[in-house]
């Protein structure tokens, strides 16, 4: 999750030059974040960035398992992608989604990118993110940066997007301009899942500017604290209602996850 910006290396560069010509160019300016911190209870560990809202959450025995529900629905590409090659995560968080695609899918490529240090520190310290290695990719970087950057054109399958500053209220990227270039990033049948949240002003605007980007959207019902995960599908796509239900079934068997409620959440509304 990133810190609230509109692009803190757009600022940066945008400031005026000193009026003294002969003084010393100044080294820029580190961007300030929320301080990270942590709590424990009842054997799940949260983080958050110096306020009540939790970023993301591990239970200590089940490191790899995403263990909050909205974080579980942001899975839910996986009706439709079997076998990714290429995974993205926009905001690290706890690194939830992260190691559960590193372990879930061997075969697949998983990058995350995240702007704050600190929080891929307390990542590998206190929330059992591996280090990165031919298949994981952990990068300190603007997220906007990253769906911007031409070499990420057309290489994803699978692309999460969960980018909330401190008080956790509204994404910190959700112009049109920016889920533009996140379909870029897709494959052809790629897929892209985003936490929104549905009581706050800034859904109704994600909304709209993920529908002018994508071919197709479908929101899951809200779950605890308001968060509504959207799925957007770079080319439309049949809701085939039994074919969802038995790729659910195969879902669960492997992996645990609810997929048979996510079905359930697409295909009542």
């Amino acid at each position: 999750m990133l810190i609230k910006r509109k692009s803190i290396e757009k600022e940066e560069s945008s400031r005026p030059a000193s009026a003294s010509a002969s003084a010393a160019a100044k080294p820029a300016r580190k961007p300030k974040y929320a301080p990270v911190t942590l709590s424990e209870f009842d054997g799940v560990r949260y983080l958050h960035f110096g306020t009540e809202w939790v970023q993301g959450a591990m239970r200590i025995r089940k490191p790899n398992w995403p263990e909050l529900e909205y974080a579980q629905q942001m899975m839910s590409w996986m009706l439709w992608i079997e076998q990714p090659r290429r995974i993205a995560q926009l905001g690290l968080g706890t690194a939830a989604l992260t190691k559960f695609c590193y372990a879930t899918f061997p075969q697949a490529q998983v990058t995350a990118v995240e702007l704050n240090p600190s929080v891929i520190t307390i990542c590998e310290s206190m929330f059992k993110l591996p280090p990165n290695d031919e298949r994981l990719q952990v990068l300190e970087m603007d997220a906007l940066a990253f769906v911007n950057d031409k070499a990420n054109v057309n290489t994803l399958d699978a692309l999460q997007v969960d980018l909330y500053d401190a008080t956790a209220r509204g994404p910190v990227l959700d112009t049109p301009e920016f889920y533009q270039a996140c379909n870029a990033c897709l494959t052809d049948d790629g897929v892209m899942t985003v936490n929104l949240f549905g009581d706050h002003p800034s859904y109704a605007r994600n909304l709209k500017a993920i529908k002018f980007a994508f071919a197709q959207l479908i929101c899951l019902p809200e779950v605890h604290d308001g968060n509504v995960v959207a799925i957007a599908f770079k080319r439309a796509r049949d809701i085939d209602v039994e074919a969802l239900k038995a790729r659910a079934a195969h879902i669960v068997a492997d992996t645990k996850l609810p997929a048979k409620s996510w079905v359930k959440g697409i295909t009542t509304k």
